[in-house]
């Protein structure tokens, strides 16, 4: 097929990519001519692993970038997946979602009939609302030369490959009989896994053949649009009812986990999102979970157990700022290394992490803060510019002469650093492993003063799986 993607970034650059790989004419469009240069250079516009990859192996062959809309008269299929930023009261701000159905309806080809795909995360009722504008600016009918879907998207920044190759799920949402048959058909060789052997050398990751294939759901289109803030919404509270659970172990003297492994063993719960943290972050769970609350306020079905979730998130940002405070007693004057300012690690996104909200607290507590992630440090910066923090090129360097190391991020380099160094480096050894991923055992052995969330740090010693000597 002839597929379009709009917009070139996690959702755009992924997509595309992976319909080129699976052997479908694909163009990635995109207004910013900077990323579609950087994609005719065979570099992928966003931080992925793999990606890149890709995109110098497919460019000019399968895959495609431009800046030039024309290019959609000759589209089977259009994938919207531009940005939909939360705006100050919560609700979505949708005005790419608004310029790229313009766009399209100013350019589409009334003798070639066109499914457009909302692929960003949207609103319940978005398609409606880009369908009209379609109709609006092309003169053209709905379901006659167009037809909408919804078709969310499920990928986790650092695995995003794996995850649209060998996805749990495919969601389809539309009510149009051809648009369900030529998704059907857009998605057969993903779904069968056609040459997937002679692919996997592009594929940069491991994988098992043998595999479950992925389950192709259909549904009405705004079932589809609210599976998806649904989902996140879910893991959200998932998140925040076990970073509650290691602030009562912490109390309690249990340790949360082994309390999450023993929960995890239960199929009806599973072991996934059971991982303690500083609280949820990123692009997607705080914007999703504030669009879903707007919406349901909106209509007075106000999700209260949503809300909690979100107040308690912000209770175990606080949490880790209060336990830095104990430790140092006052913050005046202090000097604090932050390791990780990226929600996750493997992916350069620095959008409304956990990092700015406790670096912003610790700085109005009168702390000094020097910081470094291995590839979100100039995202985070850009987005954070008042924030008064010593960027360093490198961990080690974070270390020096501070009071305390606030590991973040779990991203391997800090797993795998030199911490003996680290403990020289320091001015007094006082370490938080926010992710609890550090061994508490070579930790003490070494002579640090470290803490982990909801873990009494010196117990259960041998089930820590973290770092090594």
């Amino acid at each position: 097929m002839n597929i379009v993607c709009i917009g070139s970034g996690y959702v755009g650059s992924v997509t595309g990519a992976a319909f080129a790989v699976l052997g479908h004419h694909t163009t990635v469009l995109d207004i910013d001519q900077t990323k579609v240069d950087l994609m005719n250079a065979g570099r992928s516009p966003i931080y992925e692993p793999g990606l890149d990859h890709l995109i110098e192996n497919y460019i000019g062959k399968t895959l495609f970038a431009t800046t030039d809309y024309s290019t959609i008269s000759q589209a089977d299929v259009v994938f919207i997946g531009v940005g939909t930023p939360s705006k100050a009261d919560g609700t979505a701000d949708l005005r790419y979602i608004r310029l790229a159905a313009q766009g399209i309806g100013q350019h589409l080809n009334p003798d070639k009939f066109t499914v457009i795909i909302n692929k960003s995360t949207v609103p319940v009722g978005t398609a409606d609302l880009v369908a009209s504008i379609i109709e609006e600016s092309s003169g053209l009918a709905a379901d006659t030369h167009f037809a909408m879907a919804s078709n969310p998207e499920f990928l986790r920044e650092g695995y995003a490959l794996e995850d649209v190759f060998f996805p749990d799920r495919i969601v389809i949402g539309t009510e149009n009989p051809r648009s369900k048959q030529v998704l059907k058909e857009l998605y057969f060789n993903l779904l069968n896994r056609v040459q997937y052997e002679e692919k996997s050398r592009d594929f940069q990751f491991a994988f098992n053949p043998k595999a479950p294939l992925p389950t192709y759901y259909e549904t009405d289109i705004k079932s589809a649009e609210m599976i998806k803030y649904a989902s996140n919404a879910f893991l959200a509270v998932k998140i925040s009812y076990i970073n509650e659970i290691a602030r009562l172990c912490e109390t309690l003297g249990a340790n949360v986990t082994d309390v999450a492994a023993g929960m995890g063993m239960d199929s009806r719960i599973g072991s996934k999102f059971l991982q303690v943290s500083s609280g949820w972050s990123g692009s997607c769970f705080p914007k999703d979970t504030a669009e879903l609350l707007a919406t349901s306020q909106k209509y007075s079905c106000e999700l209260t157990v949503v809300q909690a979730a979100v107040e308690s998130n912000q209770q175990m940002h606080d949490y880790v700022v209060d336990k830095i405070k104990r430790k140092l007693k006052t913050l005046n004057g202090k000097h604090i290394g932050i390791l990780g300012l990226t929600f996750k690690p493997n992916t350069d996104d620095a959008r409304k992490t956990q990092a700015s909200v406790i670096i912003k607290e610790l700085i109005d507590a009168g702390a000094r803060i020097k910081a470094h992630d291995p590839h979100g440090m100039e995202m985070f910066q850009q987005l954070n510019a008042a924030l008064d923090v010593q960027y360093m090129p490198n961990a080690l360097d974070v270390t020096n002469n501070v009071d305390a190391v606030v590991l973040l991020t779990h991203w391997d380099e800090y797993l795998l650093i030199d911490w003996s160094q680290v403990k020289t480096n320091m001015r007094s050894p006082y370490v938080l492993d926010t992710r609890n991923v550090l061994k508490p055992a070579y930790m003490q052995e070494l002579g640090f003063d470290y803490e982990g969330l909801g873990i009494n740090s010196f117990r259960n010693q041998t089930r820590f799986e973290g770092i090594s000597a």
